[in-house]
């Protein structure tokens, strides 16, 4: 990877990279996709590689940042109701990364209980 790029965020296929993508290039700002070729040829490879990579210019970075944070999608309720945080009341809630504290965990990822994180405050809770 360069070293004048970051990574914004990672998606599972490169339709939803290239949406943002041209968010962000038609606002100026410069940015990149990595493996996007490679899980295109075969999707089933972009858990194995990590995902499509969003590159975002260095310099870019912070307005790229803020731009993202207004237009990504958010968790919603098994309603399909917003979510909002106990501590700030946004409903900018997305999935916190798992713990996996015990080894038990590590072996087995899918008994550790889905956790929630405010993009606003960064509280996290279930």
């Amino acid at each position: 990877m360069r070293e004048d790029y970051t990574i914004l965020t990672v998606f599972e296929y490169s339709t939803e990279a290239q949406v943002i993508k041209s968010k962000l290039d038609s606002e100026g700002i410069s940015t990149m996709l990595m493996d996007e070729k490679t899980i295109d040829s075969d999707p089933l490879l972009s858990q194995a590689i990590g995902g499509v990579k969003l590159l975002i210019a260095n310099k870019d970075l912070e307005k790229a940042s803020k731009i993202y944070a207004n237009i990504r999608t958010y968790e919603k309720d098994e309603n399909g109701d917003e979510i909002h945080c106990p501590n700030c009341n946004s409903s900018r809630i997305l999935v916190a990364e798992a713990q996996r504290k015990s080894f038990f965990y590590m072996l087995f990822p899918f008994f550790e209980s889905r956790k929630l994180i405010c993009n606003d405050c960064q509280t996290i809770f279930k």
